[in-house]
């Protein structure tokens, strides 16, 4: 049995246990929250059913408080599988125009952050003059700061999708500068006195010794920005009104009370985040072969 097939099988049966018991409380709390509507209604239709005909009635409702696990995996099915990708109606379609804000946000989240990280590095006075504001600007809330953001840009008519990325560049600077600092300061004293002992420039050692070491934070920090900026990009979906994106799902779910398409479209959201940071580990796994790790 090769070590990936080992690994995988070791790693099998713990996830799946608990997927199962988060399906089992899934339902189960399904059950206590739409329970007390199912009796009056009941009560009110003037029938009397057994426990097993109110718990299948709770599980089966049109509008519930909760949605069953089937119910969303029914709805999801039908509007990812059971319509045209591009149809206005597809969570596929959602899906591509928040990834579209997403990936712009992480981007730009991604070259600020790196920029920052340089900078501290390498211009100490900036690590106790501009590091605590970068730290406290992590501290608003960014559903106080997103409708600003739209606000503003949308009275200099600038709409679509940058307001969107720039909310989800908001989010994801911080982590990628915040590691890559730790990154590029993680050559040990003794190889940085190698370097200068080789009459090495800085940009020698910036580029042969400091990006080098950094690249695991690197990869670190991005899975987190990543998921950090799609956050950002379903955010600044909500205070637009925005017809298209997850964003505009969960917002036409709670006007007009559709539980199963909001949580259909927070299990989309959610899907798309685990794809995100698959990819960026599988360019992490190529990054590590090309610069000679053992596999």
């Amino acid at each position: 049995m090769s070590a990936g097939t080992s690994k995988f099988g070791n790693a099998f049966l713990p996830v799946t246990s608990i997927l199962l018991v988060l399906l089992l409380l899934w339902y189960v709390f399904a059950y206590v929250m739409n329970a007390p509507f199912q009796r009056e209604l009941d009560q009110r239709a003037g029938e009397n059913p057994s426990f097993s005909e109110l718990v299948i009635k709770t599980w089966s409702q049109p509008k519930p408080t909760m949605p069953a696990p089937h119910q969303v995996a029914q709805r999801l099915w039908k509007t990812v599988f059971g319509v045209k990708p591009w149809s206005k109606r597809s969570l596929v379609y959602h899906s591509g125009v928040t990834l579209s804000s997403t990936l712009l946000g992480f981007l730009m989240g991604t070259g600020l952050g790196l920029i920052i990280a340089i900078g501290i590095v390498y211009i100490p006075v900036l690590e106790k003059s501009f590091l605590p504001w970068i730290i406290a600007s992590q501290t608003i809330p960014i559903l106080a700061i997103a409708p600003m953001i739209i606000v503003v840009l949308a009275s200099i008519n600038i709409t679509g999708i940058l307001p969107k990325a720039l909310i989800s560049t908001y989010l994801s600077f911080f982590p990628v500068a915040v590691g890559m600092v730790k990154g590029l300061r993680s050559p040990e004293a003794m190889h940085l006195d190698l370097m200068r002992t080789y009459s090495a420039s800085n940009a020698q050692i910036f580029w042969k010794l400091r990006i080098p070491a950094s690249v695991p934070f690197f990869f670190t920090s991005i899975k987190v920005a990543i998921a950090a900026s799609l956050v950002g990009a379903i955010v600044g979906e909500l205070p637009t009104g925005a017809v298209a994106g997850i964003g505009s799902r969960l917002l036409a779910g709670s006007y007009y009370s559709q539980t199963i398409d909001i949580w259909a479209a927070l299990i989309a959201g959610s899907i798309l985040a685990m794809l995100l940071i698959a990819a960026v580990s599988m360019a992490q796994s190529f990054t590590a072969r090309m610069m000679g790790a053992q596999p």
